[in-house]
């Protein structure tokens, strides 16, 4: 049985890969099942990868994994990497800002479906069977998403 405060690598647990400040505010449960929580593991592990590329600095996840409900609160596409367990989305401010680091990785990081610089306040990873190596930028225009190919 899995518990929130279990580790599922030497720097990220379970309750941070399943952090929802929507579904806290909202008061919508974000418990992922077991399969999710098997899958959460190996993005944790990418995720070290991550925080080792980014020179061991310490990374804020902001949104993990997301329930349909978080999902759906959040605006999250139906078929967001993020309610299978492989997207993270996070900041590494002592490394520098989003795209900056979202830029670097993009240089850094071979194994990866997605890279988005989302909005200029974080970065999104997502580490989805499709390895489209996928680099973008995500910006509110007229109160929709718009993606534009490339970071930054």
């Amino acid at each position: 049985m899995t518990t929130p405060s279990q580790r599922l690598s030497a720097h990220f647990s379970l309750a941070e890969m399943t952090h929802s400040a929507t579904a806290a505010r909202k008061g919508i449960a974000n418990v992922a099942p077991p399969h999710i929580v098997d899958q959460l593991f190996l993005t944790a592990d990418r995720m070290e990868h991550v925080r080792t590329l980014l020179g061991d600095r310490p990374i804020s996840v902001l949104s993990g994994y997301r329930s349909p409900e978080v999902n759906k609160a959040v605006g999250g596409s139906p078929t967001s990497a993020h309610r299978t367990g492989h997207a993270v989305d996070f900041i590494c401010p002592s490394f520098g800002t989003p795209a900056q680091v979202a830029a670097y990785l993009a240089k850094t990081l071979k194994d990866f479906d997605q890279i988005i610089e989302e909005f200029d306040q974080w970065v999104h990873v997502g580490f989805g069977p499709g390895k489209r190596k996928q680099l973008l930028t995500a910006r509110k225009v007229g109160g929709k998403t718009k993606y534009s190919p490339g970071i930054g």
